[in-house]
This record gives C-alpha cells, sequence and structure tokens, in this order.
C-alpha cells in the first residue's frame, strides 16, 4: 500500500465531493430520461435504485482515479489479500458487539414529532421501496455497497489521509464520520459512523481492503435479512430484550476482541 502515495487535500477532497454530485445529478437525470422513454416512473424501482446507487457512488471514483492518481502517473490500486484464520476470529465478533452498540445508539433518536419525524417517514417509506424487490436490494446492500463504499471511504479517503501523514486515530474517526454522513439520515449517519470506526481500524490493522468489504457486507447482510425476514428492525426487537442489556452484551463483545486485535502485539499484520 506504501508505494502507491496519493493522498487527500482539500483539491482532492472537493472533487470527490463534485464527483458525489455530478453522480446523483446524471442517475437523476437518467431516472427522468428512462421514465419519459418508457412512459412511466421507474425511478422507485429496485432495479433503476441499484443501477443510480452504483452511478453516484462509483463517478468520485473514477474522477479520483483519472484526476489525481493517474495523472501523477500512478495506479489506483488496493491490497484484498487475506489473513490468517485467527484475524478473522477477531474482526467478526468486534463488528456484530459494535453492531449493537450502534443499535442501542441509533434507538435514542427520535423517530416521531417534528421535524425528526417528517423525516423518519420519507426513510421509511424509500425501505419500504426497496424492501418491495429482495434480490435488488440484496445485491445493493450486501454486494455494491461494501465494495464501492469500502473503495471510497477507507481505500481511498482514509488511505489518502495515512498517505498526507494524518494520525490513525484521526483519518479513522474523520473517515468514519464522513462515511455516516453520506448515509444523509440522522439514524443511519450514528450507525454507519460506529461501524465506520471499526472498518477504519481492521483496515489500518490489516492493510486489506478485502477485509472491511467483508465485515460491511457482514452487517449490510445480517440488516437486509432482519428487514426482510422479520417484524423487527432492532436487535432488541428481535431477541424480546431491553435495548440496555444488548448494549452491555456488545460493549462487552466487542472489547475482548478489540483488546486482542488492536492493543496486543502478538499479531503481526503485514506493512
Amino acid at each position: 500500500m506504501q508505494n502507491q502515495d496519493y493522498k487527500i487535500d482539500f483539491f482532492s477532497g472537493l472533487l470527490l465531493f463534485i464527483g458525489l454530485l455530478i453522480g446523483q445529478s446524471l442517475a437523476y437525470a437518467l431516472g427522468l430520461g428512462l421514465s419519459s422513454l418508457l412512459q412511466r416512473d421507474i425511478q422507485d424501482t429496485g432495479w433503476f435504485t441499484l443501477l443510480a446507487y452504483t452511478i453516484t457512488m462509483l463517478l468520485p471514483v473514477i474522477f479520483f482515479d483519472l484526476l489525481i492518481v493517474r495523472s501523477s502517473g500512478k495506479k489506483l490500486r488496493f491490497d484484498l489479500s487475506t489473513k490468517p484464520l485467527r484475524v478473522y476470529l477477531l474482526i467478526f465478533p468486534m463488528m456484530f458487539g459494535m453492531m449493537l452498540i450502534a443499535d442501542y445508539a441509533t434507538q435514542l433518536i427520535p423517530t416521531t414529532g417534528g421535524w425528526l419525524g417528517e423525516l423518519y417517514k420519507i426513510y421509511s417509506a424509500q425501505f419500504a421501496k426497496l424492501l418491495q424487490e429482495p434480490v435488488s436490494l440484496i445485491l445493493m446492500t450486501v454486494i455494491i455497497a461494501p465494495v464501492l463504499e469500502e473503495i471510497l471511504f477507507r481505500g481511498i479517503i482514509m488511505r489518502g489521509m495515512l498517505n498526507n501523514k494524518v494520525k490513525p486515530v484521526v483519518a479513522i474517526i474523520i473517515s468514519a464520520v464522513i462515511f455516516g454522513l453520506a448515509h444523509f439520515n440522522p439514524w443511519q449517519f450514528v450507525g454507519a459512523m460506529l461501524l465506520g470506526l471499526v472498518l477504519g481500524l481492521v483496515y489500518y490493522k490489516t492493510k486489506s481492503l478485502l477485509m472491511s468489504i467483508m465485515l460491511h457486507a457482514f452487517n449490510n447482510l445480517i440488516s437486509a435479512v432482519m428487514m426482510l425476514y422479520t417484524d423487527s428492525e432492532t436487535f432488541s426487537g428481535l431477541f424480546h430484550i431491553k435495548s440496555e442489556i444488548l448494549l452491555v452484551v456488545g460493549i462487552v463483545v466487542f472489547m475482548i476482541p478489540f483488546y486482542f486485535f488492536a492493543l496486543q502485539k502478538n499479531i503481526i499484520y503485514k506493512d
């Protein structure tokens, strides 16, 4: 990873943001054009949502690759190496523990009354449309999203900050906050930010983007299955356990593997 020393600065960060906006605009224009051509509104269909999401997330990556990386004579490459079994036995429980913590934290945000209540209605309606087409939902959340989002938020943004001599803890936190903000609603912001901390830590320690992609897919798969096949959006509701109890369980499940993964020196990672 070290020989690909592209950095994230104000200009490249602005380029990524512009690429994201152009991607959204292009997807919206494409939706209008196809709806007019087909004489029916296709923008709420699962397959178009998948296409629009892919365009939106892929365009900033393409912009960064063409205008930043390749213009300086480098290539945008990512380490996708596998790791010893002991690493998987630590990172997946650590991720699940943080999922339980994020589940509790998300429930603290009101879903009724005021502007949050109105926003939650919009948010719920959007997800209800996605749930009508399970195949598109699984493809987007479990395959496309983990790959594109990890490339953008960990492989480009976080890695670029590390190459720019930003302290690892700061790079992990900033990339997690940006990751949360990119979800555009307060409920997903909290969960995505907390989970982004684990994704960033795992990427930093293992140097492999494959590890964070797998953890991201793991989280999204569990969330998608819960939405599709259960009546609950929360673990406390699913298991019929008080959210405070699951919070304590989550902290314990997170902290034990975190100690051995992040703090102990007996696990050696490739630089």
